[in-house]
């Protein structure tokens, strides 16, 4: 099973700061094609902002997104992973909390922003690999 430093490889760290418009980390998250952003002031991690944060406290509500900072409606009680946590242990968090999204720390710093699609994509991708390795050593394997 795979630790969370693998999954990592060549991404990139999408991010806002708690005093952006949601708007513009809305635009953010588009671009990017994320669901949702760690919120850094400097480098702090102070919360995380989500689709789910912007249907509810936003689009539901009837608030202008433009006039609304990110520190109003992110999640400030953020659950975290570090990169030499396991893949079931990020699941295991995740299910806990009920989110989709972990930010994953290295050195008391955010590095990246893990999903449940990820760790998932991860797990198919596991089992297809020892798939593969069985039906290589029962084709190799001569019959009795």
């Amino acid at each position: 099973m795979h630790k969370v430093k693998v999954l990592l490889r060549n991404r990139n760290l999408v991010y806002a700061g708690p005093n952006e418009t949601a708007l513009d980390a809305a635009r953010r998250m588009e671009s990017a094609r994320v669901g949702a952003l760690v919120v850094l002031d400097g480098r702090r991690l102070v919360g995380v902002f989500s689709e789910r944060d912007l249907m509810t406290r936003i689009v539901v509500p009837g608030r202008d997104p433009a006039a609304v900072r990110v520190r109003e409606v992110m999640t400030g009680d953020v659950v975290t992973a570090h990169v030499e946590e396991r893949r079931s242990q990020c699941l295991e968090k995740m299910q806990e909390a009920g989110c989709r999204h972990l930010p994953v720390i290295e050195d008391d710093e955010v590095v990246a922003m893990l999903s449940m699609r990820d760790l998932l994509r991860d797990e198919i991708e596991e089992q297809v690999e020892e798939i593969q390795s069985l039906r290589a050593y029962i084709h190799q394997a001569p019959l009795a």
